[in-house]
């Protein structure tokens, strides 16, 4: 039988931009204890968006974590006294200048040492109705590969929420 740990003390070690790092000490079924290392993070959504002539919107951009350009989702932290659909058809617009008929798929951890839980969306229909609005540090060009260019780019690993995007292609029957 699983049990659940008791967590014995939380103390916050470096907090910056949004994220941080906690220190937690958990005392598990047969009274032994071990320090585990946690990320704080905030709530992110990320949105897997269709246009009308069903091409997938994705983003190229320079990451920090990986020190690379990558190709990731539309998405972003949910700002404070936003509901997650808001945030994102927010980052939907701001990143791409594109809206559509956002739906909501899952929610999910982002991973066991982490307190943040991402919530995916599908954006159907999308259309451009106005230029990106980007952050100070952001610099994104936005890409419309077809679903199986895009299901190609997912099997070569070049995407940074590849399972957030098989979440969305399964909502919306593409996987076949």
């Amino acid at each position: 039988m699983v049990y659940k740990w008791k967590e014995i003390s939380r103390k916050n070690i470096c907090s910056k931009y949004g994220r941080g790092i906690e220190k937690v000490y958990f005392e598990f079924s047969d009274k032994s204890k071990n320090e585990f290392y946690i990320k704080k993070e905030n709530n992110p959504v990320f949105i897997l968006a269709i246009t009308q002539d069903n091409h997938i919107i994705i983003t190229k951009q320079f990451r920090p974590g990986p020190n690379d350009i990558v190709f990731g989702l539309p998405g972003g932290e949910i700002d404070a006294g936003e509901s997650p659909e808001e945030a994102a058809k927010r980052e939907l617009l701001e990143e791409t200048g594109h809206t559509g008929t956002i739906a909501f798929v899952t929610e999910s951890h982002l991973c066991g040492y982490s307190t943040s839980k991402r919530y995916t969306f599908v954006a159907k229909n999308c259309q451009k109705i106005t230029e990106q609005k980007l952050d100070k540090n952001e610099d994104i060009e936005v890409l419309f590969p077809t679903v199986d260019e895009f299901r190609t780019l997912l099997s070569s690993g070049k995407i940074l929420e590849t399972d957030i995007a098989y979440l969305g292609l399964d909502y919306l029957k593409l996987l076949q």
